[in-house]
């Protein structure tokens, strides 16, 4: 009787044992929820005077890890989000993009590198791959490697019309995988077509955040008391041309065109924020099928945007600029390994991706990629992959706008219009998180631009010399007016 008894609860130690390792073993899934234009000052976590409300993605930060240093590496067209997505699926840097149809020729890239990208990479590991974003301004060809794609651009205020249907299309797939009995790990690409404007939220939404789909350009939209407050970095206007003549973003953007009035400004951030809630809510509605599937404990989900946004923001409406607001992304990762409620600087591209989730799937980076995986920062074993980051803004006049990084220092060089604007910004950010300029009349000495300081001169030769560094490394075709050829 004791040796069977012994043996029965060897065999149960043996069949738990088998389980747990299988259970480790197992590949994990993942969601990928892409965002279209979205300022990581847009939500709370990164800006405590945030009135947006999203208690979903604020629940994926307090059990994951929220970075304050995450950005997109920038772009050679007025359409930001189409280097920005090309990194993403690739993995490659700015300058390494194949030619596209908006104007960047690059014959050094590499044939067929589509088949290097998310979609393909994940299919040839066994994954099952599914996708839903807007469509245009993207990378088409890696796009169309997924297995299912249901892509439409989606910018209305009803279900049909908006975000609605993007959840709508990972609800059935799920649901899909659900009647298979499906067991091969997922790769899921959510995206989004919003808060990109035209910001049509629904009408329950806009109510909340007292605003209104304004069309009428001889007139100011209502003000109303529900409506965002100002960002701390407003401006009425730039106190220079950005270098883009006839810029849609900063001229033609329906319900806001060349106006930066605080009432024009409030109402489309109002209408912004119903956009964004929206998505909160749709990625809910993921997030709970996913757990009562079983799923969501093996799942990683990433949630960020392509890039940030200006919306009134040091006089800006755009996504054509280096500020923090617009060069910063939001970005936080949940799922198996990471500590619940970490904040880490990270220090990440978003074409750092890639190399990321490989690493994390037990999978092969292709040779093609440049990004870094950030793995050990996921698992705590690094604060962050790298010193210095390097931006840029090219889609105008060229050469452009140039920034780099490192620590709390930062720079940023404009030189556009043929000469005509060349300036200099050379900002603190620990002292000055908001990136303050004259024009915003503070009162701190460091609560301003410090290039023209004669205190900071030496730190400014230093940025100077790190820009160009950088410049060479990451292949940048231009030079700025006052850098060595």
């Amino acid at each position: 009787m004791r040796s069977a008894i012994k043996i029965g609860v060897l065999a149960v130690l043996a069949i738990s044992l088998f389980s747990q390792c299988k259970n480790e073993s197992q590949q994990p899934n993942f969601l990928f929820v892409l965002v279209d234009d979205q300022s990581p000052f847009d939500f709370k976590i990164y800006n405590a005077n945030s009135i947006l409300e999203t208690p979903n993605i604020d629940k994926l930060a307090r059990e994951g890890m929220i970075f304050d240093g995450a950005r997109h590496m920038g772009a050679w067209s007025g359409a930001v989000c189409t280097p920005s997505r090309c990194m993403i699926m690739s993995g490659r840097t700015l300058w390494n993009l194949p030619s596209n149809k908006q104007g960047y020729e690059n014959p050094s890239a590499p044939d067929s590198l589509e088949l290097q990208t998310i979609g393909a990479v994940f299919n040839r590991a066994g994954y099952k791959t599914m996708r839903t974003c807007k469509k245009g301004n993207s990378y088409p060809a890696a796009n169309a490697q997924f297995t299912v794609v249901k892509d439409a651009t989606k910018r209305g205020g009803t279900e049909e019309s908006g975000s609605t249907w993007h959840s709508k299309q990972v609800m059935e797939y799920l649901a899909d995988r659900e009647a298979k009995l499906e067991k091969e790990p997922f790769f899921i690409y959510f995206g989004f077509s919003h808060p990109h404007d035209i910001r049509d939220g629904t009408p329950e939404l806009l109510a909340k955040y007292g605003a209104v789909n304004h069309r009428d350009t001889s007139s100011l939209p209502p003000s109303h008391p529900n409506q965002p407050p100002l960002q701390e970095n407003y401006l009425a206007a730039h106190p220079f041309f950005h270098g883009h003549p006839e810029l849609r973003d900063e001229e033609n953007v329906s319900g806001v065109w060349k106006r930066r009035d605080e009432q024009t400004v409030r109402n489309e951030l109002g209408r912004e924020y119903a956009c964004s809630e929206n998505i909160d809510i749709q990625l809910g509605k993921v997030l709970k099928k996913l757990e009562e599937m079983g799923e969501l404990d093996n799942t990683y989900v990433i949630y960020t945007s392509d890039h940030g946004m200006a919306i009134g923001r040091h006089g800006l409406m755009g996504k054509q600029n280096l500020y923090e607001h617009t060069w910063r992304v939001p970005f936080i990762v949940n799922g198996p390994g990471i500590k619940a409620g970490s904040r880490v600087e990270g220090n990440i591209y978003l074409l750092d991706i890639l190399p990321t989730v490989c690493d994390l799937a037990g999978i092969e980076t292709p040779s093609t990629v440049d990004g870094t995986s950030f793995k050990p920062v996921l698992m705590g074993e690094k604060e962050s992959i790298r010193e210095v980051q390097y931006g840029v803004y090219s889609g105008g006049t060229k050469p452009g706008m140039r920034c780099v990084k490192k620590g709390d220092w930062k720079l940023i060089k404009y030189d556009v219009m043929d000469g005509q604007v060349r300036e200099t910004q050379l900002f603190n950010l620990a002292a000055n998180p908001h990136e303050y300029l004259p024009e915003h009349g503070k009162t701190g000495e460091m609560e301003t631009n410090l290039a023209g300081n004669p205190k900071y001169a030496e730190k400014l030769a230093e940025m100077e010399a790190l820009l160009l560094e950088q410049m060479k490394i990451n292949n940048d075709p231009y030079r700025l007016w006052d850098q060595n050829k």
